[in-house]
């Protein structure tokens, strides 16, 4: 069963405080307009992170947080967890959690609120029509929305027009795949396992390789990351590495034209 209380809590929001586009609000006045104590500091190893007392509820951000994306995509997600989880004791988060590959029910939900405030359904597919995909594409929605290009590429994959496979690894492991509705390729049997020698995240992993904005779209073949059984080794792919160095992870954009 899909899971929509985090679109529902978002819409709520819209709808209490009379607000239209992404546009309308900045998420510290939401969450100062909630009571929220807000406050910035250094949290190692953590993005963010909220505590419920007795009468109110402090939300922390790491403020080593050098993109302005991610950090408000972070303070949208800890009001999530404000709007649909008070009284209850949550972790930390850090990019793990924060890249929607955190399966737990609270972690999905909050990252849910946080795409469908920060990037509304609607907004976003009017935004992303009649355009064609590439990594400039993610990097345009993100400067739009004003919010993180992972969750850019997580949105896009839900809604976007164009099919897409994402590929989450960490430590050169994969830990998850994720495919756009409908786009069905059986992927290599690897989870938990080195992701491929051919791939754009083994160059990260194997030579720190971090490709330029205009080299970001590096061609594969469709057998780097799925089977093919003999056929279509040569059909034309593209990946796009999306690095966390700190965390040493990769986020694999696959797509083809």
């Amino acid at each position: 069963m899909i899971n929509y209380k985090g679109k529902v809590a978002a819409r709520r929001l819209y709808e209490e405080f009379g607000l239209s586009s992404s546009h309308d609000f900045e998420v510290e006045d939401l969450v100062h307009a909630r009571d929220i104590i807000y406050e910035e500091k250094a949290l190692p190893h953590s993005d963010g992170r909220i505590v419920f007392g007795k009468s109110k509820a402090m939300i922390s951000i790491n403020s080593e947080i050098q993109s302005a994306g991610r950090k408000r995509f972070t303070i949208a997600h800890e009001l999530g967890h404000y709007e649909m989880h008070r009284g209850c004791k949550l972790p930390e988060d850090t990019p793990l959690t924060l890249d929607y590959f955190k399966h737990g029910s609270q972690e999905y939900e909050a990252n849910e609120f946080a795409t469908e405030l920060l990037m509304p359904e609607h907004e976003f597919r009017s935004f992303v029509q009649d355009r064609a995909f590439s990594p400039d594409l993610l990097r345009e929605i993100a400067a739009y929305f004003n919010t993180s290009i992972t969750s850019s590429a997580f949105r896009y994959l839900q809604i976007g027009p164009h099919p897409l496979f994402l590929f989450y690894s960490r430590n050169r492991n994969l830990v998850y795949w994720k495919n756009s509705p409908n786009y069905y390729l059986t992927v290599k049997d690897i989870i938990r396992l080195p992701v491929p020698d051919d791939s754009v995240a083994m160059e990260f992993y194997a030579h720190q390789t971090i490709y330029s904005q205009e080299e970001s779209a590096q061609e594969i073949v469709k057998s780097t990351w799925f089977e093919t059984r003999g056929y279509d080794d040569n059909a034309p792919f593209y990946e796009y590495a999306i690095v966390t160095k700190n965390y040493n992870t990769v986020l694999s954009v696959v797509w083809e034209d």
